[in-house]
């Protein structure tokens, strides 16, 4: 976290529960909002790829995002707590898919995300 200057800047807390778990949590401001008075989608998918991106590196190994789709299900509020909270489908020493589930403090669902990573330096046997 102290290498991620973007997630500490918007004040993104992690909680890694297991290998291949991360939860990530964000308090949202007026500042996140946009012409619709609801936080920017941007915002969402950053708290989405952090949290992903802790799950990835709990193996151990620093990896990245190679894809990944979003699903806008509900608007964020701006004001509240945001939780996204990732899960491991798969994964294979190399690569992995991950589910997250973006949810607001009232605990409705807000996004869901799939993410495929990669693990560059990862060799075949």
């Amino acid at each position: 976290m102290a290498d991620d200057h973007a997630a500490r800047a918007l004040g993104i807390t992690i909680e890694v529960s297991a290998p291949g778990a991360a939860t990530a949590r964000m308090s949202t401001s007026p500042e996140m909002g946009n012409g619709h008075g609801i936080v920017h989608g941007g915002y969402v998918f950053t708290l989405a790829d952090t949290a992903f991106a802790f799950a990835l590196n709990s193996h151990g190994l620093p990896g990245v995002s190679v894809h990944a789709d979003i699903a806008f299900l509900l608007p964020a509020r701006v004001g509240v707590e945001l939780a996204a909270h990732a899960t491991e489908r798969v994964f294979d020493g190399r690569a992995g898919i991950y589910d997250v589930e973006v949810r607001d403090d009232d605990g409705a669902l807000l996004a869901e995300v799939r993410i495929h990573g990669r693990i560059p330096s990862a060799r075949t046997p």
